[in-house]
Formats: structure tokens, sequence, C-alpha cells
């Protein structure tokens, strides 16, 4: 029964490539926006304020568009598809809609009656003026996350219909719209006002990105009409919820605990550590999510006997971790020796200076020690879910959060006096600590699922290679740089020396890939051109 157990393996590298083309291109988006957010505040106490306050968006965007709903809904209304019940399908999308409608009328609600209550939770460490800002720019947030949470909606009904790229680019209208907000009024109006107005901006781009998804969701539903309706599929949807919300949501949870620690550290913390979770979070959305996300509805369609599903989940499994750890190695490597390239390049200007790079890059490093793992554990929470398993994640992703909270206090704030360092340093014991977890975490979602579907073959030997090759790349991209190309006072610009000097890391690191006979990167390639 080979339609049975879909795993064509060229279907899922297209689906995959798509996601990531799409994610690529709204990341692209989201990296300019960051340099204008640095360009205008720094490390400032403004910046502080901003970065936490957009929490509120960037979790609730990240949960759902990218976790929860989709791995709630996604299964269920892809196996009514795959079983035919296309009926059935479309009621149980319009009663997810209205369900959502409802809710999140009560959240926005609920959020800007409670914003002070939420500050003191998010950042206890913020007092005064800073802390004024904040609530205000979180209650002018608000109305925009009822936005995004229906364009979660509008995610998940397409990537069900195995339609991919719209729903993750369409986040590149909500980046335009905030960096358009930057420049209409940056340098006329003072910081404080400045973060206002783009907050404003940031509620315009929400609308815009739920709205160019839902001509082409209607296509699929209509006539859609939204109604209540409360059953077996509904129901099923809503149990699995919960659970899911804390398990997916483990890397956004975590996130704010670092967040809200950082607030206790000294001015510009908070700040740096969202320069620094930006970066980080660039190779876990372009491959780990967009592998995963991919890779959900395959897993959830496959029907047959559980012997035939255990050994599609294993197939995919496989073919997910080879091209995720590809990606990720040389993502953590470059993280960790050419941090400040990769800093400087992106972020040093106007306000963001040398000593701010500095002070990412080492909160950047400490991140990667957990990316790798982050990105893979993704894939194995999407193959429990596919298989109707909530309750495994979510007691991990619990255990991850009580770890991540124990060792950042720990590493953040006792250590750092202890060491004799400035107590500043203590952001990049957070991230550190936060990856330490999520090897944990990840440990024991690949033992309990080997012990559920059998052991998925991940060749040890070719990760090593993997790293060996990422190695000699950025030793020789470095050499190449400061022994060569440093001498032309041009490409001495931080834009330009990060152009020269990771390209030739990546050149490099593909060409040695290549030689060695690990050819993911082609295979994805392709796949992408035939999609």
């Amino acid at each position: 029964m080979p339609d049975s157990k879909t795993s064509q393996p060229s279907g899922g590298r297209a689906a995959a490539a798509m996601v990531a083309a799409g994610i690529f291109l709204s990341k692209i988006a989201g990296l300019v926006r960051e340099r204008v957010i640095a360009h205008f505040f720094g490390n400032s106490e403004i910046a502080d304020a901003f970065r936490a306050a957009m929490r509120i968006p960037n979790f609730l965007q990240n949960l759902f568009g990218e976790g929860v709903l989709s791995a709630s809904f996604i299964p269920v209304y892809a196996r009514l598809r795959a079983e035919k019940r296309d009926e059935e399908a479309s009621q149980l999308a319009e009663a997810i809609f209205a369900l959502l409608a409802l809710t999140t009328s009560v959240l926005v609600a609920l959020g800007i009656y409670f914003t002070p209550v939420l500050i003191a939770l998010i950042a206890p460490g913020f007092h005064g003026a800073t802390r004024e800002l904040t609530i205000q720019l979180v209650r002018i947030l608000f109305p925009g996350v009822g936005l995004l949470v229906f364009s979660a909606w509008c995610l998940g009904v397409l990537n069900s219909h195995r339609k991919f790229f719209l729903s993750y680019t369409a986040p590149v209208l909500w980046n335009a719209a905030i960096i358009a907000a930057f420049y209409w009024k940056g340098g006329s109006i003072d910081p404080s006002s400045l973060a206002r107005f783009v907050c404003w901006g940031n509620v315009a781009g929400c609308a815009l990105q739920f709205g160019v998804q839902l001509p082409t969701v209607l296509k699929f539903l209509w006539p859609m009409s939204i109604r209540l309706h409360v059953g077996q599929h509904v129901r099923s949807v809503v149990r699995s919820f919960g659970p899911i919300f804390v398990a997916r949501g483990v890397v956004q949870i975590s996130a704010y605990i670092d967040g809200m620690l950082a607030s206790l550290l000294p001015v510009g913390a908070v700040a740096a550590l969202g320069y620094a979770q930006t970066l980080n979070q660039l190779p876990v959305s372009l491959f780990g999510m967009a592998v995963s996300a991919a890779e959900l509805p395959a897993m959830s369609s496959a029907i047959g006997t559980p012997e035939e599903v255990a050994l599609a989940i294993r197939e995919r499994l496989a073919r997910g971790l080879e091209q995720i750890s590809y990606f990720v190695v040389p993502s953590v490597v470059a993280f960790l020796l050419l941090g400040n390239v990769v800093v400087a390049t992106l972020y040093r200007s106007g306000a963001f200076q040398q000593n701010d790079v500095t002070y990412v890059w080492a909160i950047l490093a400490g991140s990667a020690v957990g990316l790798l793992a982050s990105t893979s554990g993704r894939l194995y929470s999407s193959a429990f879910y596919a298989l109707r398993d909530t309750k495994t994640p979510l007691r991990f992703a619990t255990l991850r959060v009580a770890l991540t909270l124990i060792f950042g206090y720990l590493c953040a704030l006792p250590l750092p006096p202890l060491l004799g360092i400035d107590q500043k340093w203590g952001v990049a014991g957070l991230t550190f600590s936060a990856g330490v977890a999520g090897w944990v975490e990840f440990a024991l979602l690949r033992r309990a699922l080997h012990l559920r579907t059998g052991r998925v073959a991940y060749p040890i030997a070719r990760l090593f290679r993997l790293y060996g090759a990422a190695l000699v790349a950025a030793a020789t991209a470095f050499a190449a740089y400061h022994y060569g190309f440093a001498r032309m006072d041009l490409l001495t610009r931080p834009v330009l020396r990060g152009i020269v000097e990771l390209g030739c890391y990546g050149a490099i690191y593909v060409a040695l890939t290549q030689w060695m006979g690990i050819s993911s990167v082609g295979s994805v390639f392709r796949s992408f051109r035939r999609r």
C-alpha cells in the first residue's frame, strides 16, 4: 500500500522546500526589520520596552501559526481529507474559525485590561518610565493578536491542502508595515512616540497578513458558513489543543522565561537577548519548522496497519533529520566562531555599535549549544502528533521549561558575581542553560518514539562529517578574509565583510559536503525546481 504510507520522498522534499522558501522570504524581511530596530533604538531603555512589548504578538504568531493550531487542527483535517470526507473537513474548519473568533475576542479584551499584570509577569525588572511605555505598547499591540490567530487558521487550512508558500510568505507584509512605520516617522519624533507609532504599524501589518491568505482559503471552503458546531472532530481538536499548547510552545515559553530573567539584569539585556533570539530562530524556522510543517500533514495522512504507519513515520523522520542537520550544523558553527561577523553584518548601524556586537555575539553563542536539539526535536514532536499522542511531548516539554527556569536563574543571576564578571553577561548564561535543557528534551523524545515505532536510522558518522566540514569552512573563510580581503578598505565595512566572509564560509561548506558525498542541499534544490 504505497499510497497509504505517503512515503514519496520527492513530494516530502518539495513540500519542505516550498515551506523553506516561504519562510526564507519572510525571515529576510524580518532581518531587515531587526536591522531597522537596531538602527533607531540600539540597546537603550526604549529598545528594552519595545522588545518586551513585541513578545506578545511574536509569541502568539509563533505559537499559533507555527505550532499549536497547526499541530492540533491539521492531523484531524488532513485525515478527513485523506479519507475523502471533504464535507466533514469543511465543517471542521468552519467550526474552528467560529471558536477562534469567540475566544480571541475574549483574549484581546482581557489582554488590554490586564496589561499591567502581564508586564509584571514578562518583565518584572522594569520600573518607572520603561514599565509605563511597555504597558502602552502592549495595549496598542493586542488588537493585532486576534488577526494573527485568524492568520494561523488560514495557515492550517492551506498547509492541509499542501499550499505552503502563501501562508509562510504572508508575514512579509507584516514586516513591511513595521519597516514603513519606522521610516515614515523615524527621526521626526522622539523615540518613545516612534515606538508607539510603530506598534500601530504592527497592527496594520497583522491585518495585511490575514487578508492576503483569506481569498485562497475561501476557494477551498466556499460557500463558507461560520457556525459553532461542536462535533466529534471539533472536540478532538480542542482536546489536543491544551497539551500541544505547552509542548509546541516550549521554545516560546523558554524564550519568555529568558526574557523575564533578562529584565532583572542591567539596561540593554532584554534588547540584546531579543537581537540574539531573532538570529537563533532563523535556522529553527527555516529548517526545523520547514521540514516539520511539511511532514506533519503527510505523517497524519498515513493509513494502513500499525506496522505500515510506523514504517512511513520512520522513513520520513530519517529523511527529515538528514535535511535538518545538513543546514543546522553550519549554523551552529557560524554562531560560535563567526558570530561577531553575523551580528555586525545585520545590526551594526546607527545606535548599534561594536560593544553591542560583542554582547549579542556572546548571547548568540550560548544559544547555539541547543540549536540542533531544538530543530530536530520539532520533527519528533510532529511524529507524536501524527500518532495522536499529545501527552508524551507535553511531559518532556514541561520538564524542559522547569530546567530552563532553574538553570537559567542560576546561570544569569548568582553565577556572574561568583565568577567575578559583569552581571550583564548573565544573559549568555540564560541561552546556554536553555540549550542544555533542549538537549534533555530531545533525548527523551527520541527514546520514547523509538519505543513506539522502532528505531529511526540516523548515522552519527554523517553528523561528525558535517561538523568537520563546517569547522574547516569556518577556518578557511576566516583566514581568507584576514589574510586577503581585509587589506581592501572597502571590505572592512560590516555588511560587505559579512557578505564576503560568510559567503566564502557557505560556499566552502557546500563544496566540501558535495565532495564527501553528502548531497542534501542538491536534492532540496532539485525538488524546489520541480515544484
